[in-house]
């Protein structure tokens, strides 16, 4: 093992300048990278408590991606130097992916720092739309920074174009799901059946829940139990979907039954039920608005109320509802009527006849 040394130590000798050079180099790029974060991080501070909605932006881009680039020219001159060929190439097709990065990043963070904006003015963000344009902007800044890769590398882009059209019909064929799905997405976000925060059901499938995210594959779903449900986008091309969030009102439909014995009181009831609709603040008077007697049923006088709340709100309305028919009830009762229940009553025609027919036997 030493005499194994000692025959390269003479190699070591005459090439020890460029080991210290690499070295030079890699300790060059660790203070740089360790001095611009310091920089960059102070300077990120002071730009996020400014209203300017670029700056911090960019310095939230770039901070990443540039400590990668300087490591990038730190290891492409130590190649260099150790006398490996096509660096530059490496070199050039590094830069464009990190550019690339940051790209992306700013995208990320300008839609994530718009939103942000708007939801402290008060202004409704179509979360949607936003997403929707960030996804496009990304898929292309990568379709443009492969292009431009591949034409440093070398690559002939006519040729790749024109493989890319011949074999984009047998992988057309291979991913057909794939592809169904990503336009069912593209459709979901032209036609805006829904949007992310809504809540939405189909009556054909057992789907329910708000709309977390809206993906070019897939769209979440969160159940009201809480669990997360993941539906192919070609699905909503095949179903039909309720959206309940996008309802301009919510409707009363309830049918209330008072018995036989109240049928005179039943004209007064059904007026001052009408009329306490009419003055209710929670009941919108503009909409389609009943109150009639609507059947002789087996045990009760019924009569339906039909009605629409002002508010759309799933427990606000339950609220509202719970005070129209407590009201309802005060109305009955100072009537001096009752609601019904299921009752029978057996009439007999010849009730004396019977009688002493009981006492004879």
């Amino acid at each position: 093992m030493i005499e194994k040394l000692k025959n390269y130590l003479p190699y070591l000798q005459e090439n020890n300048t460029w080991i210290i050079q690499i070295f030079v180099i890699i300790f060059a790029a660790l203070l740089i990278d360790f001095f611009q974060k310091k920089l960059l991080r102070r300077l990120q501070a002071r730009l996020i408590k400014t209203s300017n909605l670029w700056d911090d932006a960019i310095i939230h881009a770039v901070i990443k991606p540039f400590s990668v680039l300087i490591w990038l020219a730190g290891l492409t001159m130590a190649l260099e130097v150790a006398g490996f060929a096509n660096v530059t190439k490496f070199f050039e097709v590094g830069v464009i992916v990190v550019l690339s990065w940051s790209i992306i990043r700013l995208i990320g963070y300008i839609e994530q720092n718009i939103i942000y904006r708007q939801k402290l003015k008060g202004i409704n963000v179509d979360k949607t739309t936003a997403d929707a344009i960030s996804q496009l902007l990304r898929v292309s800044v990568i379709i443009t920074s492969l292009l431009v890769a591949l034409q440093t590398m070398g690559f002939n882009i006519s040729a790749v174009l024109a493989f890319g059209g011949i074999g984009g019909i047998a992988v057309g064929f291979a991913a057909k799901d794939l592809l169904a799905n990503f336009f069912g997405g593209l459709m979901i976000y032209l036609d805006r059946p829904f949007s992310v925060g809504d809540w939405i059901r189909s009556p054909d499938r057992e789907i329910e829940g708000t709309v977390e995210k809206i993906g070019w594959r897939l769209t979440s779903i969160r159940t009201f139990d809480k669990r997360p449900l993941y539906i192919p986008n070609a699905m909503f091309a095949n179903i039909s979907v309720e959206n309940p969030s996008r309802m301009t009102h919510r409707r009363i439909y309830e049918t209330i039954g008072l018995r036989y014995d109240d049928i005179d009181l039943l004209p007064a009831i059904i007026s001052e039920v009408k009329e306490m609709l009419l003055n209710h603040p929670e009941i919108d008077t503009d909409q389609t608005m009943i109150v009639n007697f609507n059947k002789f049923a087996s045990s009760s006088l019924d009569f339906f109320i039909y009605t629409f709340t002002k508010t759309t709100n799933w427990i606000k309305f339950h609220e509202v509802k719970q005070d129209v028919l407590f009201k309802v009830t005060d109305i009955v009762s100072k009537n001096g009527a009752e609601i019904a229940f299921p009752t029978s009553t057996i009439h007999i025609e010849n009730e004396a006849l019977l009688l002493d027919k009981s006492d004879t036997v």
